[in-house]
């Protein structure tokens, strides 16, 4: 799936205003995630960290779980993150942020386009290239 460009600055502006409300006390890493579904909609999450550094939620994660309490389920077409901190390197979801990514795009059979960002770069990744060899439903005969 590629993205226009007006399409891509949309969907990252939106990760990063979502950045802006990150309640990130602990690591003070604000990071904001944006995903675009086909029918347009785009749904955004923020990183939210806890004193219990195990209960900390991330930004993909809290968007995935926003779209699906919304009844979405599938047509997940593309992801932003951006981190307001983040260095040269654009930053990429970590593994458990991979593996929800690959639960709600496996419900679409779809393989969504990452836009891993930093203030100065976007790289363009297809999750299938970030989580080879993912597990997903079909592992469990769904």
């Amino acid at each position: 799936m590629s993205l226009d460009t007006e399409q891509e600055k949309a969907l990252i502006d939106a990760a990063f205003a979502a950045a802006e409300n990150a309640y990130a006390p602990y690591s003070d890493y604000p990071v904001g995630a944006a995903l675009l579904f086909d029918d347009g909609a785009v749904i955004t999450g923020c990183n939210v960290e806890n004193a219990s550094y195990g209960l900390a939620l991330c930004a993909e994660t809290v968007a995935v779980a926003k779209a699906l309490g919304e009844g979405r389920r599938g047509g997940l077409i593309a992801v932003a993150v951006v981190g307001l901190k983040a260095g040269a390197e654009p930053i990429t979801p970590c593994g458990r942020c991979r593996q929800v990514l690959n639960e709600v795009a496996a419900l679409g059979g779809s393989d969504p386009l990452v836009l891993c960002v930093s203030r100065d770069d976007v790289r363009r990744v297809p999750l299938s290239t970030l989580l080879p060899h993912a597990f997903g439903p079909a592992n469990l005969g769904l």
